[in-house]
């Protein structure tokens, strides 16, 4: 099994999801371990291999997206903790801004900091999962009861 330090991992699976899906990636090679991080806008990496994006030896890490944890998060955080506010916020995220207005509604329920936890928690779980997918061992990952 593969060894990947877990926050390094997950600093990379932040930068994949800071914009659009495409715009920013990483991925691990399959051998060493090591984290190519590719941008659109900037060469970050001189010394990333050619074939990154082709060959069998690197696995892309995912975008947050991919690992279920946009929209359907917030709603089911909404859902937990603020029931009478579920239509309200689905309302949001038929719009641009949703995520803006969805923390603002949180700050002004004092929950912005419960749903940091939650989050967290469920971003730790899912990247947790995608490496045993993966045959990727992580090294200091986070510990749940």
């Amino acid at each position: 099994m593969l060894n990947v330090d877990f926050d390094e991992l997950l600093n990379a699976l932040e930068f994949v999801s800071a914009n659009t899906i495409g715009d920013e990636e990483a991925y691990i090679c399959q051998v060493t371990g090591t984290i190519y991080w590719i941008s659109s806008e900037v060469d970050l990496e001189p010394d990333t291999p050619e074939d990154i994006e082709i060959s069998d030896l690197y696995i892309a890490v995912p975008h947050k997206k991919d690992l279920g944890l946009g929209q359907g998060l917030a709603m089911a955080f909404i859902d937990q903790e603020l029931p009478d506010d579920y239509n309200t916020v689905a309302s949001y995220f038929r719009k641009k801004g949703a995520y803006r207005r969805f923390k603002d509604l949180l700050e002004e329920r004092g929950q912005l900091e419960t749903w940091y936890v939650f989050e967290n928690e469920a971003i730790n779980k899912a990247l947790l999962d995608w490496c045993q997918e993966n045959s990727i061992q992580p090294t200091n990952p986070p510990v749940y009861k």
